[in-house]
């Protein structure tokens, strides 16, 4: 009976390849892996074509999902290839590491599994201290010298547990790390009472020494035994998950990361002298892809310039800065190297039958039924919401924004809201795999989760705004079954609010999602009855709601105003035709004691919406500007009616006429009290709108451009029409004429 202890460096290529190494050579009947005993059922996926690295075991506390770790495996993970190599030959994996239902059932300070000295000062740090040894002042670097860049087999492992015990003398555990050496080392000797002959121990490097059972003054059974005995569990799940090269980065927060995934998986693939210029030709292709020069000779010299910087720098072979060094010296772009090759955008698969939570297996084939395959690059999205495939897409996107799981960010693009097209910022990062586990509990697809975290915040929003946000997600997430509650809802809200301006700042959202809920598929007719009666409120109590406002009330009512007026012109609305007019024609009256800006935009939107004439505006201004009019509230009228746009005043030179004549009355006093406002006001024109006005008030007239022809040009007017017709999305017939 023989028991061999492979130590290796988790993610390391060269570990990776004496672990395979070694296995040929031993054939053992039983391989033992660090990995927590309760994810061993699901070792067996691995070596299966369809569950491709990198890849994560995530272990969750079955009733609280949120609490989750994750033990990454990448293509060159030692622990990979060992289980791989076994699961391909029939021989039996053991997972040995102490279970997840004991690590998340300890207490916070039971968990820390890190290295103590006796004198309580930092953990110490092996491969500084081993490389200080060797006179090397580069700890990683002399590693991946003596270790990662060669991969010699069982000798390597020799050399790595008589390092590693000179390393651990004079140390000892923490008790969370005494448990799980304890556990490891009752597993091997479980494995060794099981009758099996050549056992296999693939573990970190560090535990090496703790391991060997036959070492003097190695544990006891019993001694572990009283260790173990008594500890805590809780129940647990696991499930694969795909993981990235970008968070296998000691950068991402990762304990075991490494600081360059895609090198370490080249040197994987690619070991020996040809490696550093296989790397240098995938670095050239990247290059051309991006439009900048590689050539041939660029790669010869690129490989002759890294070896000779290893001899420079007294290594036995070149390594990545010698590579990088040389790329960038010979080519350039390295900065585009290192994101794309050293580290990389890879992303692992899981096939459905590998263990998942049900939400993530729905999700997958939402995924292949909208052909929106997760990748770990951010890209950006352009989605057709008439077609089919389109809404897929969509719906799916809205529905794991509502759900809390942000694959997709909408962005301002070609469209908005308000078109047929929706422009998103997609990237699946691994957190989303944690976040699905953690909204599993709504329900076990994703329609039905976001249907029940949607009803869940209805029910808990205070405020109209609030309801507001939850309607337009069930609508554009096409969630019937959230959307009817939600309305209700509101509609109850609504009914009880007294506040007018809350009401006002709902009609807007609202609007948007009768109008356009026929775009994206959604059934929006539920909202009109809503819609109607918060309408009826707005009317009825608008009036009253705009007396005695102070200056920073007025600002935000009179952008309500232009607002609603805006939501009622989008549905061609009953109430925009004369009962939204009424109530504007009070608000400008003259004889109402109400701010200047409430007055001045009531009056802008009348003469807007074609309600009065021309004549009727100057006369309502005169009023305004009149000589007993005080200045700071004739300003204010202004203010309203102009914000924004001076286009009026350019195209009516009497009401200009109207404004130039009061500002030219007011005194010295009474020009130096409203300068302040009268500058914010004209200031926000247009610099042509400004120099029409000048011209205007100069005696001069204003330049126009030339018109349009009396006549049209048939054939250019028929591409007119062909163009729109494929943009709506109507056939094309031959008949198309202007």
């Amino acid at each position: 009976m023989t028991v061999r202890l492979l130590g290796v460096r988790h993610h390391g290529p060269g570990s990776a390849r004496s672990v395979l190494t070694a296995l040929d050579e031993l054939r053992p009947d039983v391989v033992l892996v660090e990995a927590p005993a309760d994810v061993e059922s699901a070792l067996r996926w691995v070596g299966d074509p369809g569950l491709v690295p990198p890849v994560a075991l995530l272990g969750y506390v079955a009733n609280e999902p949120g609490r989750a770790i994750f033990a990454p495996f990448a293509s060159f993970s030692p622990e990979w290839q060992a289980i791989r190599w076994a699961n391909a030959r029939g021989i039996p994996v053991r997972a040995i590491d102490l279970p997840m239902a004991v690590t998340f059932a300890a207490r916070p300070d039971d968990e820390l599994l890190t290295h103590a000295t006796p004198g309580g000062g930092a953990p110490p740090d092996p491969l500084r201290a081993l490389a200080a040894a060797a006179g090397d002042p580069d700890p990683e670097r002399w590693w991946e010298d003596v270790i990662e860049h060669r991969g010699d087999g069982t000798p390597a492992f020799d050399a790595v547990a008589e390092a590693m015990g000179a390393a651990r003398a004079g140390t000892f555990s923490s008790a969370g790390e005494e448990r799980r050496e304890a556990h490891m080392r009752r597993a091997i000797r479980q494995a060794i009472k099981d009758g099996h002959d050549d056992i296999a121990v693939v573990c970190g490097a560090w535990h090496v020494p703790a391991l060997d059972l036959d070492v003097p003054g190695a544990p006891t059974a019993s001694a572990d035994a009283a260790t173990l005995r008594g500890l805590a569990r809780i129940k647990v799940a696991a499930a694969w998950v795909p993981w990235t090269h970008r968070r296998l980065t000691s950068a991402s927060g990762y304990g075991a990361g490494v600081d360059s995934p895609g090198w370490y998986r080249h040197v994987f693939e690619h070991p020996g002298s040809d490696g550093v210029a296989r790397f240098l030709v995938d670095g050239a292709r990247l290059l051309r892809d991006r439009g900048l020069s590689a050539s041939p000779d660029h790669l010869i010299a690129g490989t002759r310039l890294a070896d000779a910087l290893a001899t420079m720098r007294g290594r036995p072979r070149p390594g990545l800065r010698e590579v990088l060094d040389a790329a960038d010296a010979v080519m350039g772009g390295v900065d585009v190297v290192r994101s794309e090759l050293v580290v990389g955008d890879a992303l692992g698969t899981v096939p459905d039958g590998a263990p998942q939570v049900p939400l993530a297996r729905d999700l997958a084939r939402l995924q292949k039924s909208a052909r929106l395959q997760p990748v770990a690059a951010t890209k950006t999205v352009e989605i057709d919401l008439r077609t089919p495939t389109g809404r897929r897409k969509s719906h799916l996107l809205h529905r794991l924004l509502a759900l809390g799981v942000p694959w997709g960010v909408p962005e301002e693009g070609r469209g908005s809201s308000g078109t047929f097209r929706e422009t998103w910022r997609v990237a699946w990062e691994p957190e989303l795999s944690v976040r699905l586990v953690e909204r599993s509990g709504y329900g076990s697809t994703v329609e039905t989760a976001a249907s029940a975290r949607l009803v869940e915040r209805a029910n808990e929003a205070t405020g109209l705004a609030e309801l507001i946000g939850v309607l337009e997600a069930g609508l554009f997430a096409d969630l019937p079954a959230a959307v009817a509650p939600s309305v209700r809802r509101l509609a109850d809200r609504a009914a009880t609010d007294p506040d007018v301006g809350h009401l006002m700042d709902v009609v807007v959202p609202l609007a948007t999602a009768l109008r356009y809920g026929d775009v994206r598929g959604t059934d929006a007719a539920a909202l009109g009855g809503v819609f109607d009666g918060i309408v009826v409120r707005v009317l009825a109590g608008l009036v009253p709601a705009c007396a005695s406002l102070d200056d920073d009330a007025a600002a935000r009512m009179v952008e309500r105003l232009t607002a609603v007026q805006t939501s009622l012109a989008m549905l061609d609305h009953d109430a925009r035709r004369t009962a939204y007019p009424a109530v504007l024609a009070q608000l400008a009256d003259r004889h109402a004691m109400r701010h200047g800006l409430i007055s001045g935009r009531a009056t802008r939107l009348l003469h807007d919406a074609g309600t009065w004439d021309a004549g009727h505006v100057e006369r309502r201004f005169s009023q305004a500007l009149s000589a007993g009019t005080p200045p700071a509230v004739g300003a204010s009228f202004v203010e309203g009616f102009l914000a924004g746009s001076g286009t009026v005043l350019v195209h009516d030179v009497d009401l200009l006429g109207v404004v130039d004549r009061w500002l030219s009355s007011l005194t010295i006093d009474s020009f130096d009290a409203v300068v302040a406002l009268l500058r914010r006001t004209f200031g926000a024109f247009e610099p042509a709108e400004r120099r029409q006005i000048m011209n205007l008030l100069m005696g001069g007239a204003t330049r126009r451009s030339a018109g349009f022809g009396a006549g049209v040009d048939a054939d250019r007017a028929h591409d007119v029409l062909v163009t729109v017709r494929h943009l709506l999305g109507i056939p094309i017939t031959a008949d198309v004429r202007p």
